[in-house]
């Protein structure tokens, strides 16, 4: 079987798996539930992507969406560079749902659409800003190495300050944690048969 018809292979299995914890019904759910939902409800609309399988945790939902509410309204960092790093930790973590959501906001952002084409598909993007590949070094650093050398440090202080590092990592880990609660529950796509993302290499030698 040819790269392509693995990577096609692996993406049909992927989007016709059923959801292991789809969103509670309202009527189901306990007094605990509702007072979250009614919270996410209130500031995103709805219960929806990871919060519809978080909220058999409501406690911990409701910390995860006030880390969202600092993540997307609050943090120091350039809206570009945040969508940058949760992008990053999206594509490490192949969340689909999750990628689906971003693009738009990236490309509102700043970001440009080879930049996000290079992340997709797992490669390098050949020219970016500094800022952008200060982050891109960061992040990449931290998921190969699981830390980051005095380089990469500095030269991500330099463009974020201490605090912009903190925020960075924040960011990243924030995502990170949705991409990998959805990707247990097998959280649905919404309205899209063709799923944005395709297996990365090493994933596709898994499925072999």
């Amino acid at each position: 079987m040819s790269a392509a018809d693995q990577s096609a292979a692996a993406t049909l299995r992927f989007s016709v798996l059923p959801e292991r914890l789809p969103p509670i019904p309202l009527d189901q759910m306990n007094d605990a539930q509702k007072k979250v939902a009614a919270v996410l409800a209130e500031s995103r609309g709805s219960v929806r992507g990871p919060f519809g399988a978080m909220l058999r945790s409501p406690e911990l939902a409701d910390c995860m969406q006030k880390v969202g509410q600092y993540v997307r309204f609050k943090c120091g960092l350039d809206k570009r560079i945040n969508r940058l790093a949760g992008m990053l930790a999206t594509r490490h973590w192949s969340n689909q749902y999750e990628w689906n959501g971003h693009v738009p906001y990236a490309l509102k952002a700043g970001m440009e659409q080879s930049l996000i084409d290079a992340i997709g598909e797992g490669r390098r993007p050949p020219a970016m800003r500094d800022d952008e590949a200060a982050v891109y070094d960061f992040v990449t650093e931290l998921y190969a190495n699981k830390g980051v050398s005095d380089a990469t440090y500095v030269r991500a202080l330099e463009q974020f300050g201490e605090a912009g590092v903190v925020d960075l990592i924040g960011v990243v880990g924030y995502y990170a944690t949705n991409a990998m609660l959805m990707n247990v529950a097998r959280t649905a796509v919404p309205g899209n048969d063709t799923l944005p993302l395709l297996p990365l290499p090493l994933q596709l030698q898994r499925e072999a």
